[in-house]
């Protein structure tokens, strides 16, 4: 006879909705809904407003896993009824409302663990299209191939070995962009207030407390830095003055670090001698921005020859994307089922403490 305790126990278990609301790729969340399991429903959309995601879809999600389009204001987490966890697929948060999120008990997390080689590379190719002429090479052969097939026509154009590469931010990608820029020969010096001392020794780089000495001394200047309070705008007419009038910056981190227009007239004044820019403040840039303007018609003289622009494809490649993607699912997984948190970059365990004390 064979007792109640013998008998084999159904396992239940519970169902999660997840929803993305700015998907960047286009198929039908394969990665995810292989990643997740079959105890999960999806709902995937493409939209850039949070305006566009139906209300009731907001408040039945049991996790939000986000790309970069949207932003995930107060607002729209005022309407996450059910939501346990904000994953933001991907590095940058600065589009998600922290606060908002710890006061409703919602931890954000992101995916720091993808993408680290391409942004490096991304920096160093910018750098290598300017200072190789590669950039201008193309753009004059493109105008005549016989008037074009002339070495002097680069004005960017010089020696990398024994310059001075100047990192912004000595993270993940700051270190591997600083490891690429060595390879060559560079000098690196570096400027980060938020890291421990004795991470330049482990990089093998110099470090400096003040950004204004590492733009004074630097040839290229490469930021690899979060987009916060102290660093909207970091680079702005007044910096842009202190670098040397030769060379380059190039932004493969968050577009508002720079201040665009002061950038632009910064080139066309010869301030500085180019930059390659990877992230803008308004992804595509509305028509009436400088940089937009700058492209616009394909004549401008800096276009392809001291600005290069590229679209906030730094982190891309098909390996990244699937890396993000399965990544960031991971993470919104391990906490709806184990209550496991990675990659925690806002504090809702605490803000409720605070709230009920």
């Amino acid at each position: 006879m064979i007792s109640d305790a013998d008998e084999p126990k159904e396992v239940f278990m519970s169902r999660f909705r997840l929803l993305t609301p700015d998907a960047q790729y286009p198929d039908d969340a394969q990665i995810e809904r292989r990643t997740a399991g079959d105890q999960v429903d999806w709902n995937i959309f493409r939209e850039r407003s949070p305006d566009n995601i139906p209300s009731d879809v907001l408040a039945k999600c049991d996790a939000m896993v986000v790309w970069h389009e949207m932003p995930v204001t107060r607002a729209v987490i005022a309407k996450l009824d059910r939501c346990r966890i904000i994953v933001r697929a991907g590095v940058g948060f600065d589009h998600i409302d922290l606060d908002a999120a710890a006061e409703a008990g919602i931890p954000v997390c992101n995916t720091p663990d993808y993408g680290t080689s391409e942004v490096a590379d991304h920096a160093i190719a910018l750098m290598l299209t300017m200072r190789r002429g590669i950039g201008s090479y193309h753009r004059n052969l493109m105008d005549s191939p016989q008037g074009g097939f002339d070495h002097a026509r680069a004005p960017l154009l010089g020696r990398l070995r024994g310059k001075t590469f100047g990192v912004v931010g000595l993270g993940r990608i700051g270190i591997a962009t600083a490891l690429r820029a060595k390879a060559f020969g560079m000098r690196v010096v570096a400027y980060d207030p938020l890291v421990s001392r004795g991470t330049e020794i482990a990089a093998g780089v110099d470090r400096v407390d003040r950004i204004e000495d590492l733009l004074a001394q630097s040839d290229v200047v490469s930021l690899h830095c979060p987009l916060t309070r102290e660093s909207h705008k970091m680079i702005n007419a007044e910096r842009l003055a202190a670098m040397q009038p030769h060379a380059i910056l190039i932004n493969t981190a968050r577009g508002a670090i720079i201040d665009i227009d002061a950038l632009i007239d910064a080139l066309r004044n010869g301030t500085i001698a180019g930059a390659g820019i990877d992230v803008l403040p308004v992804e595509p840039p509305a028509p009436e921005d400088a940089i937009a303007r700058a492209y616009a018609n394909g004549q401008d003289p800096i276009v392809g020859e001291r600005l290069f622009l590229t679209p906030h494809a730094a982190w891309s490649s098909p390996e990244s994307v699937a890396d993000a993607r399965r990544l960031s699912v991971e993470t919104a997984m391990q906490y709806l089922r184990d209550g496991r948190l990675r990659n925690l970059v806002n504090a809702p365990m605490q803000t409720r403490l605070r709230a009920a004390s």
